[in-house]
């Protein structure tokens, strides 16, 4: 590693376990993962309780404004498995903006983004309370570049799908890859930014 303090960290956030160390409520946090977090490591973009992949964790408390708070939009991919079988008319609905209700009671349309039917990856790991797959559904790969509060299980709820599995897979080029549920990976600084593709991040 170079002399700069600040570390930088990626996790496969399993499901059921929130993105933070600590909480007034009974749930798994990241301080249950099998690994020695240094002073100050904190979660950035964080997924909600039944939400799985792909989690960033850093001691540098400029990444959440560099990623999420700057004017450059930063894609984000998903993995979502929901149910019944989606067809053409609403897929594009999804890709070129639908009516969902955001944190404060408000409506709000969402930014056109990509959408497209997959295969179930071969490789995908199992977890606790799958979905049955002899039922009818269907796998979505959706890339945003914006992340309201559940906004991908606002959408697919909006055109009449039940989310059943959401795993983020990449940020940029940041990809969880191989990496398995609650296994932790650090990276170098310089190759974190690239990945991310933000180029600012050594100015003070």
């Amino acid at each position: 590693m170079t002399n700069n303090p600040n570390r930088y960290f990626i996790i496969n956030k399993p499901y059921k376990m929130v993105s933070q160390f600590v909480s007034p409520d009974n749930v798994r946090l990241l301080g249950d993962l099998e690994f020695d977090f240094p002073e100050g490591t904190h979660a950035v973009g964080r997924l909600d309780n039944n939400s799985e992949g792909l989690l960033i964790l850093t001691t540098n408390k400029k990444v959440t404004v560099l990623l999420f708070q700057s004017e450059k939009p930063h894609k984000r991919k998903y993995l979502v498995q929901v149910e019944k079988v989606v067809n053409e008319e609403r897929l594009n609905q999804l890709r070129t903006g639908i009516k969902i209700r955001v944190k404060g009671g408000g409506d709000y349309i969402t930014t056109p983004c990509e959408v497209e039917i997959v295969e179930k990856p071969k490789d995908l790991y199992k977890r606790n309370h799958e979905f049955r797959e002899d039922l009818p559904h269907t796998w979505l790969a959706i890339t945003l570049t914006e992340g309201k509060y559940h906004q991908i299980r606002k959408m697919v709820s909006a055109v009449h799908h039940h989310c059943k599995r959401l795993i983020r897979i990449s940020i940029e080029d940041l990809e969880i890859e191989d990496l398995q549920p609650g296994k932790v990976k650090e990276i170098e600084e310089e190759t974190f930014f690239d990945k991310l593709k933000i180029d600012n991040w050594n100015v003070e």
